[in-house]
């Protein structure tokens, strides 16, 4: 039987990478996407390699819908199909929103939001042609509460629009055995942030600590299992409650 092959978007580091550190375990082929990541995306791709899976790092700005396109064509290229999306890139920054640029304010639906549907798009004829496939997209923990959110506005309202498009991918690709699923994570020690960043997280969580990049993988492997396939547009929380 063929290795099931992931096309996952900021799968250079972080949770990206441990994604695609554990479907290589699996013997899955992984084609990694990054924007500038260079190094991080070739450390990655050999680390797949020496785990059993095998690996393609492509450099693309999913942020344009041209190059988005192109990216699924040359993995549906070398490996024959999709059989997983994983819409992990997405950049954020902290501004108040007057403050904010009109550049800024692009960036983060540009980043967060637009790719996926220029990405869903382009996958799904194959997905639709196999009558299989899973796409899984991330959010964030409290996007769902549609709270005001002054120094983070872009991206939360991106970050929003990501669930309301999760679900309407589902709806629409449900008849072809395809589900659609967002996860959300919270405060996770992805290895970028400071002792004394994390420190002053934890105190905001009512579980008690930091979520670790296992705990987001974890989720993703039970959303490509067999045991999901009936598990259509939801949105799983990775945030020890917060954000609830």
């Amino acid at each position: 039987m063929d290795q099931p092959v992931a096309l996952i978007t900021g799968g250079a580091k972080g949770i990206g990478r441990g994604i695609a550190l554990d479907l290589a375990a699996e013997h899955w082929r992984i084609a990694l996407c990054y924007r500038t990541s260079e190094a991080e995306a070739n450390a990655t791709a050999k680390d797949i390699m020496a785990r059993g899976g095998r690996s393609l790092a492509i450099r693309c700005d999913v942020s344009d819908p041209v190059a988005a396109k192109n990216l699924v064509a040359q993995v549906e290229q070398e490996w024959g199909r999709i059989d997983v999306l994983i819409n992990g890139a997405g950049p954020y920054h902290r501004i108040n929103l007057f403050d904010e640029t009109v550049e800024g304010w692009n960036e983060m639906f540009d980043g967060n939001l637009h790719p996926i549907f220029y990405l869903a798009q382009a996958v799904a004829p194959g997905m639709k042609t196999r009558k299989a496939g899973r796409i899984i997209n991330f959010s964030m923990a409290n996007a769902d509460q549609m709270e005001a959110q002054p120094d983070v506005t872009g991206h939360y309202i991106a970050k929003a629009g990501v669930l309301i498009l999760t679900r309407t991918l589902a709806k629409l690709l449900a008849p072809y055995g395809i589900t659609v699923n967002a996860i959300s994570p919270g405060f996770i020690d992805s290895g970028s942030a400071p002792p004394q960043e994390l420190a002053a997280m934890t105190k905001r969580i009512p579980a008690g600590y930091i979520g670790t990049i296992d705990d987001t993988v974890a989720a993703v492997r039970y959303l490509l299992s067999e045991e999901a396939r009936y598990v259509n547009g939801a949105n799983i929380q990775i945030s020890g409650g917060w954000g609830i």
